[in-house]
């Protein structure tokens, strides 16, 4: 349980949280542009780090890497911020979708990011009560995503540049790391039922 925790929580940490409060950091005290570069430069960093000292990427990395890539690319080429802050709000849309679209596939969107926390074969991954548990987590990914994209549109073009960046620096991180808990929360409970979680058959015959 420990391991699984750990894993979600760098994984967070690192696509997530650190760009979020670099980002928020650097346009306090220097501009908007230093800090978008500085938002894509740190999730370049992380995975070359990782990737020099031989550690698995994961998915969430990369997806975020990808995303900051296409939002700081837009925003060079039309010199304009607002589009950097509208980018997101698509993404979100985006993901939404796919995660919705991905439900008609043979594997979820979240059956194909599980490995990066938990390992996974093809024995665990068709159990029943697993399948049922990512199918649930990916539609309640793809309402969160849906939500998110709504309600940053509405700060976005409600509010000054300074409160929305300060907001959805907050309410995004803590957003995300919320639901990672309830998507744990799940994940647990299911992972005791399969006998995955808590301590091995042979072990508590013995105590």
């Amino acid at each position: 349980m420990r391991a699984i925790v750990g894993r979600v929580a760098l994984s967070l940490l690192i696509a997530c949280v650190v760009p979020a409060a670099l980002f928020w950091s650097l346009f306090q005290v220097a501009d908007v542009w230093v800090a978008i570069l500085a938002a894509l430069g740190w999730s370049y960093g992380a995975i070359a780090f990782r990737a020099v000292t031989g550690r698995r990427t994961s998915g969430l990395l990369i997806l975020c890497a990808i995303v900051l890539t296409g939002r700081t690319g837009i925003a060079l080429v039309s010199d304009s911020t607002y589009l950097y802050f509208l980018q997101p709000i698509i993404s979100d849309g985006v993901v939404a979708g796919a995660f919705l679209l991905s439900l008609a596939t043979a594997r979820s969107m979240v059956a194909r990011l599980a490995g990066d926390f938990y390992p996974m074969d093809h024995e665990l991954s068709v159990r029943p009560r697993i399948c049922r548990l990512f199918t649930g987590l990916t539609v309640f990914w793809a309402v969160l995503s849906a939500g998110k994209a709504i309600a940053t549109l509405w700060l976005l073009e409600s509010q000054t540049l300074e409160t929305f960046v300060t907001v959805t620096s907050i309410s995004a991180p803590t957003l995300n790391s919320l639901a990672a808990v309830a998507t744990i929360g799940a994940a647990v409970v299911v992972g005791r039922k399969e006998g995955l979680l808590g301590p091995a058959p042979a072990l508590a015959a013995t105590s």
